[in-house]
């Protein structure tokens, strides 16, 4: 007889039920777990119903303004020879359009004051007030620059007014772009936010696109005399439908969720731009570097290129700006894939290898045309090598520009980085490139300013702390875990 059978089956009957414990807490972690990778599923997809539609709002009414905006400085970079012997007649047309682009630049020169005004509007207003702001003040000064009087009508007031308005559309844009960025950033999945800020900037290409059509369609449609005296205008009068249609879009915005809960706790600081300086000038200066590239080499290659290829390659290159808008097109589809890979690879690696590429190929590409005469097959040949490298660079940019400020003094913070970078090399990169070749009286010295702005953006790149995907999704967790904490406390 077995004494110890009452405690024995004492011990079976504790061990059963300790196993059918470990069954359930198994069962418990495994529902958790699912729940866990629905949430997390959720995320990597677009939400559904009135979260997709609302989403989907935002996304278009934050990118719409871009739209104009690069549309408007589009058509005026391609049309710069034209406005050129309009407004600043010269016997030389080097000296005319040297003038254009001056009054180009004189744009960007106001980028940084108008940064500054619409970033405290965005970090004590909202993201949503300054947008709407930003896109009416663009599209009036657009609008009346299709009105404005020529040289030969009103002498030196025609050059005085064309800067003005030049000004005026400064000021707005130097809130637009930086207002998109932080509003679409703050508005999308942490785990797709690389893929969704990528449309800030596709959306600007799309503008660039419907500059550069519109200049194609108008010489083909009217001839080049005709737009030489009156068809330039027309292209800025139709930017009036797309700043009207923008300011339609952004009254039906929400605000993000991230400047509601700021407002709710409390958080908006009373001098946003004061803060960002006093707690993150390193970053500013980082960002200002790790932007030069959108600036300074977007301008050179898809704003000034079509005129290198029309005035200083000799023969000249037939059919530049049709050239010119295959590349637009291809940088439209590349800039979004490259905004997921961003997600999925990291921001860093891409930026290395996009700002590296263009610091190798930039002088040999150049002068690949240059040697070939401007053999149409090697300017498409060079334009698309330069397309796939600067694509991968903006797609990935916009997201990690946002990310590397807090949101208490983002737009404010971006907005200066970005604009004092864009002033000194995105709205001179057409005038330098210019000067360039008149001074040294060889067309491929732009591509040595390329290389060495390639090189400094290059420099930032290397420096940039790594944001990978497998972080997002690890802070992802830890914030679950954290909510589901709060929820076990609460009951």
């Amino acid at each position: 007889m077995d004494i110890n059978h009452p405690h024995t089956e004492k011990s079976q009957k504790i061990a059963a039920e300790a196993s059918a414990a470990d069954e359930v807490a198994e069962l418990l972690r495994g529902i958790m777990s699912i729940r866990e990778a629905k949430i997390s599923q959720h995320d990597d997809k677009l939400p559904r119903g009135n979260q997709d539609e609302s989403l989907y709002k935002n996304m278009v009414g934050g990118v719409v303004g871009n739209v104009l905006e690069w549309y408007d400085f589009a058509v005026f970079g391609f049309f710069a020879p034209v406005i050129g012997d309009q407004f600043f007649p010269s016997d030389d047309p080097l000296n005319s359009l040297l003038s254009a682009f001056s009054v180009f630049a004189a744009a960007y020169l106001v980028r940084p004051i108008g940064g500054i005004l619409f970033g405290r509007i965005g970090d004590r207003l909202g993201r949503k007030k300054a947008l709407q702001f930003s896109v009416m003040m663009m599209a009036v000064p657009t609008f009346l620059i299709g009105f404005l009087p020529t040289y030969s009508s009103v002498g030196a007031l025609a050059p005085i007014l064309l800067i003005l308005l030049r000004i005026a559309q400064g000021l707005s844009v130097g809130g637009e772009m930086i207002g998109s960025m932080a509003f679409v950033a703050e508005t999308a999945p942490a785990e797709r936010r690389g893929y969704f800020s990528s449309w800030t900037f596709a959306s600007c290409y799309g503008g660039m696109m419907l500059g550069s059509l519109s200049a194609v369609m108008l010489d083909g449609a009217l001839g080049s005399e005709a737009v030489a005296d009156w068809g330039w205008r027309l292209p800025f009068l139709a930017g009036i439908v797309i700043g009207l249609a923008g300011l339609w879009m952004r009254s039906e915005l929400n605000e993000t969720p991230v400047f509601e809960k700021m407002k709710a706790e409390g958080a908006i600081g009373n001098n946003p731009l004061a803060e960002a300086m006093q707690l993150v000038p390193w970053r500013i200066f980082h960002a200002s570097t790790l932007v030069i590239l959108v600036g300074g080499g977007f301008y050179i290659l898809f704003v000034w290129w079509p005129t290198f290829l029309s005035r200083y390659i000799h023969p000249h290159v037939p059919h530049a700006m049709a050239l010119n808008t295959i590349s637009m097109i291809l940088l439209i589809i590349l800039v979004p894939i490259a905004g997921r890979l961003s997600d999925e690879r990291g921001r860093k690696p891409l930026l290395v290898a996009s700002a590296a590429g263009m610091t190798l190929v930039s002088w040999p590409l150049f002068m690949l045309v240059v040697a070939t005469d401007g053999f149409i097959l090697s300017v498409l040949f060079a334009q698309l090598c330069f397309t796939v490298l600067m694509s991968i660079f903006l797609g990935t940019i916009p997201a990690t520009v946002v990310e590397m400020f807090p949101a208490r003094v983002r737009y404010s913070a971006v907005g200066l980085s970005y604009n004092i970078s864009l002033c000194i090399f995105g709205g001179t990169a057409p005038l330098v490139a210019t000067w360039l070749v008149i001074h040294y009286k060889t067309v491929s010295a732009p591509a040595l300013y390329l290389t060495f702005l390639s090189a400094a953006n290059l420099l930032a790149a290397l420096v940039l702390p790594e944001r990978t995907a497998m972080g997002v999704r690890q802070a992802r967790k830890l914030q679950l875990m954290e909510e589901r904490l709060r929820s076990l406390k609460g009951n």
